[in-house]
């Protein structure tokens, strides 16, 4: 059979064996919005759990406004639209509106990402900068969590006189969700936040997974942190397999994120009976899949379909590298990703973005991955904890020939957009 993974900008067409392949997982149907910049407009006017944007808007002395980098598909043109109209009507000057780039620990956004991500007319007219994690100075204590996070959040957030959240509801391998409190934490955190939230003790617990708020201490921990730095309204969508909106909601930070993760969770979500022997995936394409580090969460997102020592065959461009330097310098200080986690679990060792790797370990601790990219030779990935092929058709047959004739294959053509489950575990 044939199948288009989502690889870069364009694709990648791969034949597969029909007698092999169980399922191909996909997004369920959902029609998207006819007028979708009309309804957000709508819904800043009748929002969840909070007063209209206008209303709140009224009398405050300037804004600051979180959006996502270049690695998210947010439509931020049909967002903004409507949101700076509305906050300009209501008497806040241009002049005093910030869009802030919430980049976690990425890196700044270049110019010509800023203008595909939010449009010509809006670089021309407002003032956007970059989030910078790593500049402590930028930033605001605001105390300890509940779990013992240090809150050190982007000074200019913290200090606008209204705090507004935009961005994307979708399976996120760590904090359930995307969307919402997120913005803020991990968006506009310092480093001594994140790699704090970001630790064994948050990430080594089950819950800590794709699709899971209850009990989910990422997600516990970085709602409580947004609800110390404030946050007056937030703004998010739900998009289809073809990047469409199917739903907007607004409003309070909690109330309108639940919302929007209710309404997420059936298009989102396929299923299987039972697990595979091998599970054929991407990292979701452009934007997502343009690092290494970044095309992890596709690997991640297969593991609750892939039986234990099967093989992840993941397809993804990596037109940008391995991702920054830190993450680099992991592989070169640790030989294997079971030594890393020792080193983690039991010393201080601490370097930034090793997050991911140890992400990377709860993948290899079940399986085998065979990675394919035309971003990155052969003797890199090696070096990189997986094992390189050169198609996706070969890593397939090399695959068949350890399980057998008989193996099962599944499909994720979306990688982690898609939320992979096993039937008698889905919610």
């Amino acid at each position: 059979m044939q199948v288009q993974l989502d690889y870069g900008r364009t694709g990648l067409t791969v034949e597969l064996p029909d007698e092999n392949v169980v399922k191909c997982l996909r997004y369920q149907s959902a029609k998207p919005l006819e007028a979708p910049e009309a309804v957000v407009a709508e819904r800043l006017e009748r929002p969840t759990g909070a007063p209209p944007l206008a209303e709140l808007a009224r009398g405050r002395a300037d804004a600051c406004i979180l959006i996502c980098d270049i690695t998210r598909p947010v439509p931020h043109g049909t967002i903004l639209a409507p949101l700076l109209a509305t906050l300009e009507e209501a008497g806040i000057p241009r002049e005093r509106i910030l869009l802030l780039v919430a980049t976690g620990m990425h890196r700044p956004s270049t110019p010509s990402e800023l203008i595909e991500m939010v449009g010509r007319e809006i670089v021309a007219k407002y003032r956007i900068e970059s989030h910078c994690g790593q500049d402590l100075g930028a930033h605001v204590l605001l105390g300890e969590s509940p779990r013992g996070v240090p809150v050190w959040i982007d000074r200019r957030y913290v200090e606008a006189d209204l705090k507004i959240a935009t961005g994307l509801i979708e399976p996120h391998f760590m904090a359930g969700f995307s969307g919402g409190r997120k913005l803020i934490c991990p968006g506009v955190a310092a480093l001594e936040t994140i790699k704090v939230w970001h630790s064994p003790a948050f990430l080594e617990h089950p819950n800590a997974r794709s699709g899971c708020l209850k009990g989910n201490p990422v997600h516990e921990e970085n709602t409580h942190i947004a609800r110390m730095a404030g946050c007056d309204f937030i703004v998010n969508v739900v998009l289809d397999a073809r990047r469409q909106i199917l739903s907007v909601v607004a409003g309070d930070m909690e109330a309108a994120f639940l919302d929007g993760v209710a309404f997420a969770r059936h298009p989102v979500t396929d299923t299987l009976p039972e697990p595979v022997d091998i599970v054929v995936t991407s990292s979701a394409g452009y934007p997502l899949d343009t690092t290494y580090y970044q095309s992890v969460k596709g690997m991640v997102g297969a593991l609750p379909i892939l039986k234990p020592g099967g093989t992840i065959v993941l397809a993804a461009s990596m037109t940008d590298g391995i991702g920054s330097d830190d993450f680099q310098r992991l592989f070169k200080e640790n030989e294997s990703a079971e030594s890393f986690m020792r080193r983690i679990l039991e010393t201080d060792y601490f370097v930034m973005d090793q997050w991911q790797l140890e992400e990377l370990a709860k993948v290899l601790r079940h399986g085998r991955v065979k990675v394919v990219t035309d971003g990155l030779p052969g003797e890199v990935l090696s070096d990189l904890f997986v094992e390189p092929a050169a198609s996706v058709e070969q890593a397939v047959a090399c695959a068949l020939v350890e399980y057998g004739p008989t193996a099962t294959i599944a499909v994720i053509p979306k990688g982690p957009y898609v939320m992979a489950e096993i039937e008698s575990s889905s919610d």
